[in-house]
């Protein structure tokens, strides 16, 4: 029984030494030429979680998981009746102030200055006639031939008749001048606020559009037509395919060879065996460990950084999560970041 014992020991603590130098094994680096680091790693992507910017229910959804589209194209929409009602009451007052400011800036017609002249001459002969009459009240006044109380009445009327000209002068007066310099700009500034207003109105229509922001691919519909949006709640997630980027890891000797922007070279299986010109994008400032629990000294090449190579793949030739072999170079100095788009 000792014997079974100690041979199951001796089982357990090879193994786990194989494990160890087999992960170990799988860390290192690999073989390549002269001023090359090779790593090893996956393709990984960027997603943008689409929402729309205001609270309704979805009307339509326009793509389907997979679906490839281009920057501009239309995903999904919203109900808009309500906007749609408001919409066409703010045209129709912004239409009703433009009158009024056009009809404060032509002044008046000609036609109603030459109504304006018309009414002083009108009220000028009612003055002429007033005095006539109390010119004529007077004489026979002197003779009894009058009373006192038409004479009374006659010199009233003149006084009425020659207030009502000075109002037809200035009526006639204020025709000709037009419309007060305010009187316009106030007529202006309405304007301007009722057609923000319809502005705003027809950006909030837009927005119930969900149009894409880039070109990808559709990874996920989160939400389907009849489910309430918010700005919150994201509809689809967008895949964002170039540039795409590969997750590797540096063990720690390595770490100092390696720079920001040096240049790259990515290769997969099947079409991405031809390779894709990259560039190192990211070098994590902290350290992971392999395995996850380190407290000797000769455990501590396990240390790991993580670092993005990104690599334009246009065509699409990269899968997500496929693996794939980085070699960069550690003598080619930097200036490949500006690649990135």
């Amino acid at each position: 029984m000792k014997k079974v014992l100690l041979l199951l020991l001796v089982l357990a603590v090879g193994g786990a030494g194989g494990v160890i130098g087999y992960r170990r094994w799988l860390a290192r680096p690999a073989p390549a030429s002269s001023g090359t680091l090779r790593l090893f790693g996956h393709v990984d992507v960027r997603d943008a979680q689409l929402a729309f910017f205001y609270q309704e229910r979805i009307d339509k959804l326009l793509v389907e998981e997979g679906a490839r589209v281009e920057p501009g194209q239309l995903l999904a929409t919203l109900h808009h009746e309500r906007l749609d009602a408001q919409l066409a009451a703010a045209t129709a007052r912004v239409a009703a102030q433009q009158a009024l400011v056009d009809r404060l800036e032509h002044g008046t017609r000609p036609e109603e200055v030459e109504q304006a002249r018309a009414n002083v001459t009108a009220a000028q002969a009612r003055v002429d006639n007033a005095r006539r009459l109390l010119d004529r009240l007077q004489e026979t006044a002197k003779t009894g031939a009058s009373s006192q109380q038409a004479l009374d009445d006659a010199t009233a009327e003149l006084d009425t008749s020659t207030a009502m000209l000075a109002v037809q002068k200035q009526a006639m007066k204020l025709a000709v001048l037009g419309p007060r310099e305010e009187d316009k700009a106030a007529a202006r500034a309405t304007l301007s606020a009722l057609s923000s207003d319809r502005d705003l109105l027809q950006r909030q229509l837009q927005d119930c559009e969900l149009r894409a922001p880039a070109k990808g691919v559709i990874r996920n519909r989160i939400l389907e037509p009849g489910e309430m949006a918010a700005p919150d709640r994201p509809v689809l997630t967008l895949a964002l395919p170039d540039p795409k980027w590969v997750r590797a890891y540096v063990p720690e000797p390595q770490l100092a060879s390696v720079k920001y922007g040096m240049a790259a070279r990515v290769t997969g299986d099947g079409a991405a065996a031809a390779g894709f010109d990259g560039w190192v994008g990211f070098v994590s400032p902290v350290a992971e460990f392999t395995p996850k629990v380190v407290e000797t000294v000769e455990l501590r090449p396990d240390l790991v950084y993580e670092v993005r190579v990104y690599v334009h793949d246009p065509d699409d030739s990269l899968p997500l999560g496929a693996p794939v072999t980085v070699d960069i170079d550690t003598e080619g100095g930097t200036g490949h970041a500006g690649k990135r788009r």
